[in-house]
């Protein structure tokens, strides 16, 4: 997996609920684990734009509620700062489900994308309508 080109923020805890942005039927998850997140021991994992978290599906299809998926972050509303010094936040949380290989599982992204997820996961960058 590639470096962040940003210092990343780390808006999301454990136990956060955001918006699925794809079109894979679920539509509410739950951030269950952060993988590569390393902390002091009883320490929350936290994670950002273009964070690979274990979700699990609350709002969706019926065949899909209950399942642990993979997932990554794409949108945040906690404000970051670029290199350039450009501020970005976007006005929700969303996620986008992947595979093993971080392959998105859905034909179709709704909503933006940040630049910086697709710098990590290109796929995701292509399905999105726009990258800010």
């Amino acid at each position: 997996m590639k470096a962040m080109s940003i210092k990343n923020n780390k808006a999301l805890t454990l136990k956060s609920h955001v918006l699925c942005a794809d079109n894979s039927g679920a539509k509410e998850v739950y951030i269950i684990s952060v993988f590569t997140y390393k902390t002091r021991k009883k320490g929350n994992p936290k994670a950002g734009i273009g964070s690979l978290v274990n979700v699990v599906v609350k709002k969706g299809k019926p065949e899909m509620r209950g399942k642990i998926e993979r997932a990554v972050v794409i949108r945040t509303k906690q404000e970051y700062r670029r290199p350039s010094g450009m501020r970005v936040k976007f006005d929700d949380n969303a996620v986008v489900l992947v595979d093993e290989e971080g392959l998105p599982k859905a034909s179709e992204i709704k909503g933006c994308v940040a630049r910086e997820v697709g710098e990590r996961f290109p796929k995701i960058a292509g399905l999105a309508p726009t990258v800010v």
